[in-house]
């Protein structure tokens, strides 16, 4: 093997993209649907279903071109917000949640109601629309009533809970109210509760997780209308779905997310506890930093190696260093301060020998018009601590029209964020009892 590796882009995934097809599959990439679960020993999985595809609930054909723009320029705003949100101190969320998401099924109360809510490793709280409601966004689905549930019950304003979150009031009714307020001027209101969540089973059982934290919003003006019930938090807060289940899944979380430009029938993994567990020949593991706000899971990323050329990464201006980018599953692009993209994208420069195609629509930096047969383009690698991630050309670079490729990466004046697009076939680990993040390179497609 040379010390320059490359990846093929084969001629078919080019000559054959069409202005709707890769809209479909642009959008593919961005939103996903939980479609059901199954149990495997002391762990479970769900499957995660593109939003867009045949088997989506939510599945409506692409039309326009114009769509994928604004996805893609709705995805940098968000990153935008968020960061800047979690670098002061401010009564702000975490990320936006518009366009980009994934969604999960999951079902809350006794009997149990069933519910669509966007999953998001940028969000610390588990909160859904809930009856009656004073001011809700359109909600296509049935929205949840606490009164016909028997396990639902208030948390008082008195309790360990309500006095340990930030932006939390009483009602009259000594109940603890929560306010979130996200960086588009999006908020949720309502009451603090326990409740019964259950996470359906493919074979037949369930997985229930008696007294969750909720919230049972009755105030939210959000831009996901009709998409979800509300918010799964699967970040590092105390009230986040994966701290909560805490001991019971052991701290463990992983996902494989299947390639943009895959087969569209297969589905995304996200696994609990036992199932979690990433291990084998090619696993590469690297800390998990421990930074303010807890919400998000910092790594030390060191540089990028493009061929011989080693590019070091300073990351985050904002103290540098240890934890200087955020991995987020819910992020699309991979974005980094200007400073560390001009550096990365010379390098790119240099080993690419074609024709360079100015972006139109002016959201991408580097573009290139592709030969009807392709092109091998170099492999990137991501030099984390202790961790060398090999990225292939699904990961580094997407179509935007006919036989015009775009690097996936791009400078940001807030941050750095590692996105999606660059874990695609990647079995990817949380363990934030030991406090790591381990990568193993899978083929997604194929996990059962």
């Amino acid at each position: 093997m040379t010390v320059v590796s490359y990846f093929h882009i084969k001629p078919l995934l080019i000559t054959k993209m069409n202005t709707n097809s890769f809209l479909i599959l642009l959008l593919f990439s961005l939103c996903f649907i939980v479609f059901h679960s199954h149990a495997q020993n002391n762990g479970f999985s769900v499957d995660l279903i593109h939003r867009d595809s045949l088997k989506s609930p939510f599945y409506q054909p692409a039309t326009k071109y114009q769509l994928v723009v604004n996805a893609v320029r709705q995805s940098i705003s968000r990153i935008n917000h968020f960061y800047k949100d979690s670098l002061t101190d401010t009564p702000k969320s975490s990320v936006i949640p518009d366009g980009g998401s994934y969604l999960m099924t999951y079902s809350v109360g006794t009997p149990p109601f069933k519910l669509f809510g966007i999953a998001d490793t940028g969000s610390d709280i588990i909160w859904l629309q809930c009856k009656p409601c004073e001011e809700c966004f359109n909600q296509t689905t049935p929205k949840f009533e606490p009164s016909k549930s028997s396990s639902y019950k208030n948390i008082p304003c008195n309790s360990n809970t309500c006095q340990s979150l930030r932006d939390t009031s009483c009602t009259e009714q000594d109940s603890c109210q929560y306010n979130i307020q996200y960086g588009d001027r999006s908020h949720s209101q309502g009451d603090l509760s326990l409740e019964t969540l259950t996470l359906d089973s493919t074979t037949g059982q369930s997985v229930s997780f008696p007294k969750t934290v909720i919230g049972c919003g009755t105030q939210n003006t959000v831009s996901f209308d009709g998409r979800s019930s509300g918010i799964v938090g699967l970040g590092g807060g105390s009230v986040s779905l994966t701290t909560q289940l805490g001991s019971k899944i052991g701290g463990k979380f992983s996902y494989c997310l299947v390639p943009l430009l895959g087969d569209s029938s297969a589905t995304s993994k996200l696994n609990f506890g036992d199932a979690a567990v990433v291990s084998g020949n090619g696993v590469v593991s690297t800390p998990l930093v421990s930074k303010d706000p807890k919400t998000f899971y910092y790594l030390t990323l060191e540089a990028f190696t493009v061929g011989n050329q080693r590019i070091e990464f300073t990351g985050d201006s904002n103290g540098g260093g240890e934890g200087n980018i955020i991995i987020d599953s819910g992020t699309t692009l991979t974005l980094m301060p200007s400073a560390d993209y001009q550096n990365l994208e010379s390098a790119v420069k240099e080993l690419v020998n074609l024709d360079i195609y100015e972006d139109p629509n002016g959201q991408f930096s580097l573009c290139y018009n592709v030969p009807s047969d392709g092109y091998d383009f170099p492999i990137i690698t991501a030099n984390f601590k202790g961790a060398d991630i090999k990225l292939h050309s699904i990961s580094t670079f997407i179509p935007i029209a006919n036989g015009v490729y775009c690097f996936a990466f791009m400078p940001s004046q807030i941050g750095s964020i590692f996105g999606n697009l660059a874990q695609q076939n990647l079995l990817v680990g949380y363990d934030v009892v030991k406090n790591v993040v381990s990568f193993k390179p899978t083929d997604c497609t194929k996990l059962g």
